[in-house]
């Protein structure tokens, strides 16, 4: 019962941040900032604004991430830096309410804050992942917590819509109004759902280093793991799979919006497509961690990038929102299986005494990308003359995360 309790806490506070991810990461803030925030420039030259400041967000996690798990595996702090994180995310991303027009600057910087903490705050989420099961149920774990992500966020982003459509309903002047007032709400439902995984997840150091001078011992933690990575082969090789293929995923989620407004299909089309990919994507995300158990979490993943690689050419091909709403079914099924089997295939390749540490450096490759893949996605779109260029340069990363992962055995991995 209390394992149960403990689990079901634990994969909430992705039905609570998930609403970051779709209302505000994928949904209303890139259509917001094309097209009332940074609404003085051409398309092309909004999307590599809003490329840069994917990729500002990305560079404080690259340089951030060991340094905060480090740090909760020597203190037991998981629960706390996530809170003191979520709370960050969720402040900023309520701040974005009180944004007028033109400000792209006030806009850029409060999304960054909130990205901060939304990408921070997962480190610690993750690597609480070993505390509320056994590890015959990660795959299974991580699928239901990314599949409430994906119910929770669509719930939620179809209200938001609800409101954008009929916003005179809800007592809004128009739907740029209900958009803003979109996240107030996220702010709120993820701070609310927030709560299960900080009360009933048990958090214990699994370090007995004194608690004084924990900055500095976080720091020889890093330089320790650093050094000792070549003892964990499977680990260093899956991370560095992990950081190519992730960084083609990330992409789409962040860019997706904004190449569709490019080909110019309205919003309409543009909103329906996302609802369309969260609500398919909840049952797939947990059906996905069943089947990893059955066929390996090997065999998973690389349907899973295939996949991605056949939505590159095809998303390339697009004429019709009917061709676009085809392409989102097929990022709903395979996105939050690569995303959740990942999770769980690293879990089992780590050592448990130090999961918080490297999941820092998870989370640092994972969300070091976004260095490369906005920007790059904006680059080549901007200098080809043609956005389609830009989604046919992702299948790069997902081959050579392909033939990386190819390389990783699937074993017993860390030591228990």
């Amino acid at each position: 019962m209390e394992e149960r309790r403990a689990v079901w806490s634990w994969a909430l506070y992705d039905w609570a941040n998930s609403a970051f991810a779709t209302v505000v990461l994928a949904g209303f803030f890139p259509i917001l900032f094309g097209g009332l925030w940074s609404n003085d420039v051409a398309a092309v030259e909004s999307n590599y604004r809003l490329g840069m400041i994917n990729a500002a967000a990305g560079a404080f996690i690259a340089v951030s991430a060991p340094v905060l798990g480090a740090l909760a595996d020597v203190g037991g702090f998981k629960k706390r830096m996530l809170a003191i994180f979520m709370v960050l995310g969720a402040t900023a991303t309520g701040l974005l309410f009180f944004v007028d027009a033109g400000q792209w600057v006030a806009a850029g910087l409060l999304y960054i804050a909130g990205s901060i903490g939304f990408m921070a705050a997962n480190i610690f989420y993750d690597a609480l992942l070993i505390s509320v099961a056994p590890k015959s149920r990660w795959h299974f774990v991580s699928g239901l917590g990314f599949g409430l992500g994906y119910l929770g966020g669509g719930l939620l982003y179809a209200f938001c819509v609800w409101m954008a459509i009929a916003p005179q309903r809800f007592g809004f002047a128009d739907a740029t109004a209900a958009a803003q007032f979109s996240f107030l709400l996220v702010a709120g439902w993820w701070a609310v759902f927030a709560l299960p995984v900080l009360v009933w997840v048990n958090d214990r150091p699994v370090s007995r280093s004194p608690r004084h001078g924990l900055a500095v011992q976080a720091f020889k933690q890093v330089w320790r793991t650093l050094r000792k990575i070549r003892s964990h082969r499977n680990a260093a090789v899956f991370l560095l799979a992990y950081w190519f293929y992730i960084d083609g995923v990330d992409t789409i989620i962040r860019m997706a919006v904004a190449y569709g407004t490019s080909l110019g299909f309205g919003t309409e089309d543009l909103i329906k497509a996302l609802l369309l990919t969260q609500f398919i994507g909840f049952p797939a995300a947990i059906i996905y961690g069943k089947l990893s158990e059955r066929f390996t979490a090997k065999r998973s993943l690389y349907a899973g990038l295939v996949t991605y690689v056949g939505i590159c050419i095809w998303g390339t091909q697009i004429q019709s929102a009917a061709e676009f709403y085809g392409v989102a079914v097929l990022i709903g099924l395979v996105q939050g299986g690569v995303q959740s089997v990942s999770r769980s295939f690293f879990a089992g390749l780590i050592p448990r005494q130090e999961s918080a540490e490297f999941f820092g450096f998870y989370n640092l490759l994972g969300k070091f990308a976004t260095l490369l893949g906005p920007p790059l996605f904006a680059i080549v779109g901007r200098e080809a003359g043609d956005v389609r260029y830009s989604i046919l340069s992702l299948i790069l990363l997902f081959a050579i995360g392909m033939l990386l992962l190819s390389r990783v055995r699937e074993e017993q991995g860390a030591e228990r």
